[in-house]
């Protein structure tokens, strides 16, 4: 009963905080939504159980049997770290505590102090009979209560340790969690902050779910939403560097240290395995995202000064409906011309709708549209032509050559758009859904760290048809998410975060005209019509530039009305060597693993499924 009082209590503080953000109407237009969903999104909800059986099954076959936990417990490494956990403590439950403890006496890798800094009102002689059980615990009663932020510093205040661990009072560590971190260390003495996987628990430490499989560092994706979170792991002389949590962020004290830990390192390494257990109880965020409404309030906060740090003009908004999601838009500095390239073969009712969404909904005045016409025979296209062009806005391009490259169509419009700074690939059978597109594009692309910019499309239903493209995913490349219906968030809600990804399709892609001479153009050899983008894609990650993939620049895609489906056998044969191709070309990035995906994700598919697999760490 009382955890069903608990979540009433907080459905009602999610309604009052949604209500707050965005209004009445809303609001209810989204409880309809959320009741609908569970009414019937009956395959939805089948998926998320079946996801959760495959979890077991991956414990199962992907963590240490009584035989390696052993093995653990007698390793002796040449470096013998000893790790702070730091525990802040406020009235603090006695069975959550003593789990907490008993994890650590068990840990196989022992070399390891438990900092605690209690402000609860009083003491509680019962925790004081389970902290007196180990010397290695060191406890303090603040006999005052400083908030989140000033009872953790008390806490560091007790660390004698190589590294610090920021764990929660009622969370727990898996057993082998010290041993993974310092075999880690061992291998790159250099790390100064490390994350790990995690996932919940519910009621008892065996009840085990949501497994959280995270990218590796990727700084979009952190100012979109704190992914890190949980374990956080601290050399202290960057600690010490930081000078401990802040006040004023407090609820984001953690997101506001993990950012600040990132600003002042390169040395970041993530381990995906998961060595948190993050406990689900009735007042915890690990229910309910909305438990603590201040919280998302201070991560603006937190972002907002971290881009002011980073000397970045953005406004930073609260992103779509998942709570401790942000929106970035950077301040777009000057007036730099775009030109929209759009390869065109007759289809002008199609063309005509993109143009017209493109000159209806823009906001941005410095832009021209391009069209490259490519082999129309259609009277009404080139009639459609000449009617266009009168506007100011547009001109058409004539590329020559018989067939259909694509790579070669867009070098050729890249070179006939010498007076623009910026261009944007654009699918003729796109339409535009956005008002700010070109801005939202622009604020990313003047970034000195991108290279180019995605949007999230959708096919006519709404579904998702591009969130992204995941490299290695049938040994190849695929768009993330496709087919996530409408209204339903997908894994940790990836389809809205903002993220540096490997790759973005090329039905709309927004860059810098320079990235095309820097890294050699569209491959129109190798990739005439199949993974173009891709390679495109990875050969500016390869010069060290970021890809980001902008959920809030929306678009359809009409896809393939233009150009047919891989229906006949000579197209089938191209794909199929385009295919192999860039299984060549990219063999060690494939191999490797795409560092924005997770190892323990199924490859077999787009979607974050869980792997059943035992998996290869690649140690």
């Amino acid at each position: 009963m009382k955890v069903l009082i608990s979540r009433m209590k907080n459905i009602i503080n999610q309604i009052r905080y949604y209500r707050k953000k965005y209004g009445i109407r809303k609001t209810i237009k989204k409880i309809l939504s959320k009741t609908y969903s569970k009414i019937f999104r009956r395959e939805e909800i089948a998926k998320a159980q079946s996801e959760r059986e495959k979890y077991q099954i991956w414990i199962q076959n992907n963590e240490p049997n009584a035989e390696q936990l052993e093995e653990q417990r007698k390793t002796k490494f040449k470096i013998m770290p000893k790790f702070s956990v730091v525990v802040p403590m406020y009235n603090t439950p006695v069975n959550f505590f003593e789990e907490l403890v008993d994890c650590l006496k068990a840990q196989t890798y022992s070399n390891w102090e438990l900092c605690l800094a209690d402000g609860s009102p009083t003491k509680n002689e019962e925790l004081q009979k389970i902290i007196n059980s180990d010397k290695r615990i060191k406890y303090h009663f603040i006999n005052e209560n400083k908030g989140i932020s000033g009872n953790s510093n008390e806490a560091l205040k007790l660390v004698t340790g190589d590294y610090i661990l920021l764990v929660d009072h009622d969370d727990l560590l898996p057993v082998f969690c010290l041993y993974e971190l310092a075999k880690t260390i061992n291998k790159n003495p250099d790390v100064e902050f490390i994350y790990t996987d995690e996932d919940k628990i519910e009621g008892t430490k065996d009840k085990r779910c949501d497994p959280h499989f995270k990218p590796d560092f990727a700084i979009d994706t952190l100012r979109s939403n704190n992914y890190i979170t949980h374990l956080s792991v601290f050399k202290k002389e960057l600690m010490d560097k930081l000078g401990g949590f802040r006040d004023k962020y407090n609820g984001a004290q953690d997101f506001d240290i993990i950012i600040r830990a990132t600003e002042n390192t390169k040395h970041i390494i993530h381990i995906p395995k998961v060595l948190y257990h993050w406990r689900v109880h009735a007042n915890s965020t690990a229910m309910v995202a909305d438990a603590k409404p201040y919280a998302y309030e201070a991560g603006i906060k937190v972002i907002e000064d971290h881009l002011a740090r980073c000397n970045l003009k953005a406004k930073v908004t609260h992103g779509g409906d998942i709570p401790g999601v942000y929106e970035v838009e950077y301040e777009v500095k000057g007036n730099p011309k775009v030109s929209i390239l759009i390869p065109n073969k007759d289809s002008v009712k199609i063309l005509r709708n993109c143009i017209n969404s493109i000159l209806k909904l823009s906001t941005y005045n410095n832009y021209e549209i391009v069209i490259i016409e490519n082999n129309s025979v259609e009277q009404k296209t080139f009639d459609y032509y000449e009617n266009i062009q009168k506007l100011d806005k547009v001109r058409v391009i004539k590329y020559e050559e018989k067939g259909f490259n694509y790579s070669k169509i867009i070098n050729f419009g890249v070179k006939n758009c010498k007076d623009s700074e910026y261009v944007v690939q654009l699918n003729s059978d796109t339409e535009v859904l956005t008002n700010n597109w070109i801005e939202k594009f622009l604020g990313y692309a003047q970034r000195k760290d991108v290279g180019a910019v995605g949007a999230r499309l959708y096919y006519e239903d709404k579904s998702i048809q591009h969130a992204g493209i995941g490299v290695g995913i049938c040994n190849l490349a695929a768009n993330l998410l496709t087919n996530t219906p409408k209204n339903f968030h997908a894994y940790f809600g990836r389809e809205c975060l903002t993220q540096d990804l490997s790759a973005v399709t090329g039905a709309c892609l927004f860059s810098r005209r320079s990235i095309y001479e820097e890294v050699g153009y569209m491959d129109e050899e190798n990739f005439k019509v199949a993974f173009n983008d891709v390679d495109f894609c990875l050969k500016i990650r390869q010069a060290g530039y970021l890809i980001v993939y902008n959920p809030y620049v929306e678009f359809m895609h009409y896809e393939s009305k233009t150009r047919g489906y891989e229906d006949t056998p000579e197209k089938k044969d191209r794909f199929e060597n385009e295919s192999k191709n860039f299984r060549e070309k990219w063999k060690e990035v494939i191999e490797k693993g795409d560092p924005y995906s997770n190892i323990n994700f199924d490859k077999n598919t787009a979607q974050y499924n869980i792997s059943t697999e035992k998996i290869e760490y690649k140690e």
